[in-house]
């Protein structure tokens, strides 16, 4: 579906290395067995992210790379290396979407109506034992945002509160040891990966 998009990547530019390959540095692996859940903002946002970059960012590095290579010596030509270098990390980021996104399941937060247990894409506040009141969203992997507490669906917190309900306590393993939470409220907001006051 968008291989397409990858057949503007021109490896004219660009030597290869074994390097370039480890697209694992950029995101956690998917659970093995599991399928890449995302929220239909996420989707979104990764898209226009390719979109951008297949369109606008790689074409403007291309021109640069051509005319610092037009110059003549490339081995002192700043703008040739660091294009070159930028050009790399463009694709491998172009490499990375695609894999992301064909891979993706979109799952639509808004659309479970009313549900009273933690499911992905769930808004949920919950207090630690000293009495703090906390919330996270649960949202995919390629979507978390440590300051709009959106947590990933296999993060310890999001596995320990799964499928629990209000007035539950569950337990989870946090750096400092074992915690026990009170689920409080459960929502389900809207389908942009997150609750609206997020």
């Amino acid at each position: 579906m968008l291989r397409w998009m990858v057949g503007f990547v021109s490896k004219a530019f660009v030597k290869e290395s074994s390097e370039d390959d480890d697209d694992a540095l950029e995101a956690p692996p998917i659970p093995a067995g599991s399928k890449n859940y995302m929220t239909p903002g996420g989707y979104r946002r990764l898209r226009a992210e390719l979109g951008h970059l297949v369109t606008t960012a790689r074409p403007e590095v291309v021109r640069t790379v051509s005319w610092a290579a037009s110059n003549g010596d490339r081995s002192e030509n700043g703008d040739y290396i660091y294009g070159k270098k930028r050009l790399r990390e463009i694709d491998r980021r172009i490499r990375f979407l695609t894999k992301r996104l064909e891979l993706a399941e979109v799952v639509d937060p808004a659309r479970r109506g009313v549900v009273d247990q933690v499911f992905f894409g769930a808004t949920v506040a919950y207090a630690t034992t000293d009495g703090a009141r906390n919330e996270v969203t649960i949202v995919g992997i390629d979507e978390v945002d440590p300051k709009r507490r959106w947590v990933s669906w296999v993060s310890p917190i999001a596995r320990a509160i799964l499928k629990s309900r209000e007035g539950d306590s569950v337990q989870f393993q946090t750096p400092s040891g074992p915690e026990t939470i009170e689920i409080l409220e459960i929502r389900y907001d809207n389908s942009d990966g997150g609750s609206s006051g997020a």
